[in-house]
């Protein structure tokens, strides 16, 4: 009984196990590339040989060298999520209707961006960035039709980033930085009472009607829930050449390394009174915590990137930018969580199978005078979710198309202010996946049809 038992409980700390770890997988989803307003305005093409401003401390800390003085830069990006689910059969665990409404997800969320740069002498240049590199909020209404799957993810972050840039020739540069990273994340879902208690109830659920449960699946006036909250701190690197072409045109490549956070926090259960005997007997039984609140671990390598901008003066006003970023996003393929005494050897595990993607952007920027500058761009960024069976409901995403328009304006030598907007259209998405939800066993099928507004400003302060 005691094998039977453990087999029935890995189950049951398998499928919340892959609720902890859902919103990790979707990394391609909470990336941010906001990491300039100025960049934002043209889409972030030429991101990585434009050397404009002290951004470029994130982009490609070897285009530092096109800075003279010392300057500041102090951005805000507002990111506005819309992501309508509409229920297309979704079932529980034997195959019934899973019952539960739409719900809407997209909460407004705030990024904000520091940087620093100097000149010293010898061609040496020193920058500082403060920045978010992953972010995510989403919120799902409470009893919605993929409870199972998501309520709350909230994942945020902190890249220190401070870099050193040398101008080796008179064409060309190079740069490198260290990234100290902070992460956080909480995760929220629902557990289905009835269904786990069956699972643990030796009398094959009677026992839980006895205790006043409803023999059904997918009531959520009895549902249970778990909430896994963890914070990791690691450091990586990021490097880059800028190469002067001729004076009209240059050439940036940069890459930023993997990071490799090991998450440690808290699993903690808040489960309906009914449905606690039974956890709690399962525990003693087993020897193993069965949905109690205990410590856990998980380890994800966050991806590198790759970046090749072109920057070429058209003229003495127009500039034409183009960038492609390649993202290992494949490092991200099997992601394991460890519960304090959870059953050894069957830690749940999720083969993601993502695919590494890239983002092409191109975009111009229009300078008709010394104090007016006018940009706009466009971009195509791939998503790394293979199929429907393996998108989440934390961070629904597909393929997004981008179209975006930005303006800046320096008043005087000593200051400047930069404006971008940016419209991303997102393909409808597609989902038919039930690695997101809790013990109950059920699949979310479904469509998302989403979109992002993005609204960037910035302030350059040189002195």
């Amino acid at each position: 009984m005691k094998n039977n038992m453990k087999n029935s409980l890995s189950k049951t700390l398998l499928a919340v196990g892959i609720a902890s770890v859902s919103t990790m997988t979707q990394a391609g989803s909470f990336g941010l590339i906001e990491q300039s307003a100025s960049g934002q305005g043209s889409a972030y093409a030429g991101a990585s040989a434009l050397g404009e401003d002290a951004s470029t401390v994130y982009f490609n800390p070897a285009a530092m060298t096109r800075l003279s003085g010392s300057q500041i830069v102090v951005a805000a990006h507002a990111i506005l999520p819309d992501a309508k689910f509409t229920n297309n059969g979704s079932t529980d665990a034997l195959g019934g209707t899973l019952p539960g409404p739409n719900s809407t997800t997209g909460d407004l969320a705030f990024v904000p961006n520091f940087y620093y740069t100097t000149e010293l002498s010898n061609e040496v240049y020193l920058g500082l960035g403060v920045n978010v590199p992953y972010g995510l909020s989403t919120e799902y209404d409470n009893g919605w039709v993929g409870r199972y799957h998501a309520l709350r993810s909230e994942i945020s972050s902190v890249n220190i980033n401070p870099s050193i840039a040398w101008k080796a020739t008179d064409k060309v540069s190079i740069g490198f930085g260290i990234s100290i990273q902070y992460m956080q994340l909480e995760l929220t879902n629902n557990i289905d009472s009835f269904g786990v208690c069956a699972q643990l109830d030796p009398a094959a659920g009677a026992g839980c009607v006895g205790a006043g449960l409803t023999p059904a699946l997918g009531v959520a006036s009895q549902d249970s829930s778990v909430k896994l909250d963890g914070d990791s701190t690691e450091i990586g690197w990021n490097t880059g050449i800028l190469i002067d072409v001729d004076d009209n045109s240059r050439i940036g490549i940069s890459y930023r390394s993997a990071i490799k956070h090991e998450v440690s926090g808290n699993a903690t259960y808040n489960l309906d009174p009914r449905l606690q005997p039974f956890a709690d007997g399962a525990t003693a039984a087993s020897g193993f915590n069965i949905l109690q609140t205990t410590s856990l671990k998980a380890s994800a390598e966050l991806p590198e990137t790759f970046s090749f901008s072109y920057v070429g003066d058209i003229n003495d006003k127009w500039t034409a930018l183009f960038d492609w970023t390649w993202t290992g996003w494949s490092s991200l393929d099997t992601i394991t969580i460890l519960q304090a005494g959870g059953v050894p050897g069957q830690e749940p595990t999720l083969d993601l199978a993502y695919s590494n993607t890239n983002r092409y952007s191109i975009g111009v920027n229009f300078k008709p005078g010394n104090k007016w500058i006018y940009r706009g761009g466009l971009a195509f960024d791939e998503t790394p979710i293979r199929s429907p069976e393996q998108t989440t409901a934390r961070i629904p995403g597909n393929d997004r198309k981008w179209l975006s328009l930005g303006v800046g304006y320096a008043p005087s030598a000593s200051w400047s202010f930069d404006l971008g907007y940016s419209h991303l259209f997102i393909s409808d998405t597609t989902i038919d996946s039930n690695t997101g939800s809790s013990s109950s066993g059920a699949t979310l099928k479904g469509t998302y049809e989403s979109s992002v507004d993005i609204l960037s400003a910035q302030a350059n302060f040189n002195f």
